[in-house]
């Protein structure tokens, strides 16, 4: 059986969340190697954790699925010609498109999932429209060969989802087992449909300095893309 190769290329200010929960998951997945992977192989600060010992994006040679995982940086990370340019490399060569929370929108900003339907966190999901990207509100949006993920935590229903179609429901059954993934939250307040208005109105003025700053980057990356198709 021929190894299985996952990427999931890492920038400054990512959400460790969203690539450390599918990382643990993808990487029981039988015959799989996962390659953690930066611009440079520079080392990566995420969340007052640093991620060292990573793999160089442009010398990794190839992908049968790409990961990318979101975070604040992805504002910076789309309009990064050079990371965006591997990331779109591998990713046209790939078998699997992938990504958890505002992944998404790099994932979009490569161009390769226009038209598809794609998840994102809930905060930034019309984010995906400049880019012909058909939002999708699901935990978990599946549109061919397109797998991503919502905000976050969702990284790790959508990572025992890769791993099902990866080496069967069995195989990602027992993984789910093995680390013991059984949610129970102590509050039912993790997506704006079910959170009390209170808290969603203070989660949405504590991103209001962000807003504009990505909205503004999305509008870019995606007027960079239909200038590179023109």
């Amino acid at each position: 059986m021929a190894e299985l190769h996952i990427v999931i290329p890492i920038y400054p200010l990512v959400t460790h969340l969203d690539f450390t929960g599918p990382h643990q998951v993808l990487s029981r997945v039988p015959g799989a190697k996962v390659t953690v992977a930066s611009k440079g192989g520079q080392n990566i600060a995420a969340d007052g954790l640093v991620f060292s010992g990573l793999a160089d994006l442009a010398k990794v040679e190839r992908c049968d699925v790409i990961c990318v995982p979101g975070g604040f940086g992805t504002t910076d990370a789309m309009l990064d010609e050079d990371f965006m340019a591997e990331v779109r490399r591998l990713a046209s060569g790939a078998t699997y498109l992938t990504s958890v929370c505002t992944g998404s929108l790099v994932l979009a900003a490569t161009g390769l999932i226009r038209g598809k339907r794609a998840a994102c966190h809930w905060q930034w999901r019309e984010l995906l429209e400049p880019f012909g990207v058909i939002v999708d509100e699901s935990r978990v949006a599946r549109d061919g060969n397109v797998i991503t993920g919502g905000g976050v935590t969702a990284g790790l229903d959508f990572a025992f989802t890769l791993a099902a179609e990866l080496a069967g429901p069995e195989a990602a059954q027992a993984i789910q087992l093995g680390l013991e993934y059984s949610p129970a939250p102590p509050f039912n307040s993790g997506r704006p449909e079910t959170a009390p208005p209170e808290i969603l109105a203070a989660a949405r003025k504590r991103l209001d300095g962000v807003v504009a700053a990505r909205r503004g980057a999305a509008e870019e990356a995606a007027r960079r893309l239909e200038a590179m198709a023109s």
